[in-house]
C-alpha cells in the first residue's frame, strides 16, 4: 500500500483527508502537535479501514526539528499533504508582533521548511506527490485579512515555483484553494452557505486531484471566476472597498 503523510492531521480538513485516503486503502503517517489526539484518530482509522497508521509529533514552528521528523518516518511517504494553517482576527494580528509572526511562520515559513525537505527526497527518487492547502485569500490583499492573505500568497507562489522545478524530476505538486470552509478555525465567522465547503468536500477534491495529477484546484469551481473578477478590479477602485 502507498503511504500518505498528513501534516496538520488534527485539523478538521486534515482529519477528513486522512479518512478519505484511509478509506481508499492508503497507509498513513499523521503529524501534529497533539500526539494524544492523533493516537485516537490512528486507532480509529486502523480498525475501521484495516490500514497502518502512525502518529508523530510535528510542530510547524519548530524548524530545527523538521529534518529529524522526516528522517524518522518509516516507510517514507509517497504523498505528502500540508494542511496546517493559522488565522486570527486581523486587528488582533496587526496589533501583536507575536500574532503577526505566528501567522506568517505557520502559514508560510513552516510549510516551506518541511516541504523543502520532502521535495529533496522526492526529487532524488524521481517520484512522489506534494499537496499544499493554500487559500483564495492569497490571490489579492484585502484589508480584512492581509497578514494571513500575504502569508498564503507566499505559499501559493512557493507551490507554483516548486511545481515548475519538480516537474523535471517527475514529482507532482498540487495547490489547493478551498475558499470558505466550515472548520474550527472559521466557526466565529458568518460564512455564505453557497460559497462555503465542508471539510469532507475538501478531502474529496484533494483525493481526486492527486489521482488526476491536477496542478491547481478550487474546491468549489465558481471560486475560480470569483477570484478572476476580484483580481481584475482596478486598484483605484478596489482600495476603497471595505473587504
Amino acid at each position: 500500500m502507498p503511504t500518505v503523510l498528513i501534516l496538520g492531521a488534527t485539523s478538521d480538513i486534515g482529519n477528513a483527508i486522512a479518512r478519505k485516503f484511509a478509506s481508499n486503502k492508503y497507509n498513513l503517517h499523521l503529524g501534529a502537535r497533539s500526539v494524544q489526539s492523533l493516537q485516537a484518530i490512528c486507532t480509529d482509522l486502523s480498525i475501521r479501514y484495516n490500514i497502518e497508521c502512525t502518529a508523530h509529533d510535528f510542530d510547524a514552528l519548530d524548524f530545527s526539528k523538521h529534518h529529524s521528523f522526516y528522517e524518522q518516518l518509516h516507510p517514507k511517504p509517497d504523498i505528502t499533504i500540508c494542511v496546517f494553517g493559522y488565522m486570527n482576527d486581523n486587528e488582533v494580528v496587526i496589533n501583536s508582533q507575536e500574532e503577526t509572526l505566528r501567522t506568517i511562520h505557520t502559514n508560510y515559513t513552516g510549510a516551506v521548511s518541511i516541504l523543502n525537505i520532502v521535495a529533496q527526497e522526492y526529487a532524488s527518487q524521481k517520484k512522489g506527490t506534494i499537496a499544499g492547502i493554500s487559500s483564495v485569500a492569497g490571490e489579492r490583499g484585502r484589508q480584512s485579512n492581509y497578514i494571513y492573505g500575504s502569508a498564503k500568497a507566499g505559499f501559493t507562489a512557493y507551490l507554483s515555483g516548486l511545481r515548475n522545478k519538480m516537474y523535471h524530476s517527475n514529482v507532482h505538486v498540487l495547490t489547493v484553494l478551498p475558499g470558505f470552509v466550515y472548520t474550527k478555525m472559521t466557526e466565529h465567522l458568518t460564512l455564505p452557505k453557497l460559497l462555503t465547503a465542508s471539510a469532507d468536500q475538501v478531502a474529496n477534491a484533494v483525493y481526486n486531484a492527486v489521482q488526476r495529477k491536477k496542478n491547481v484546484i478550487y474546491v468549489k469551481w465558481f471560486w475560480r471566476w470569483i477570484m478572476y473578477i476580484i483580481k481584475w478590479i482596478p486598484e483605484s477602485i478596489f482600495k476603497k472597498k471595505t473587504l
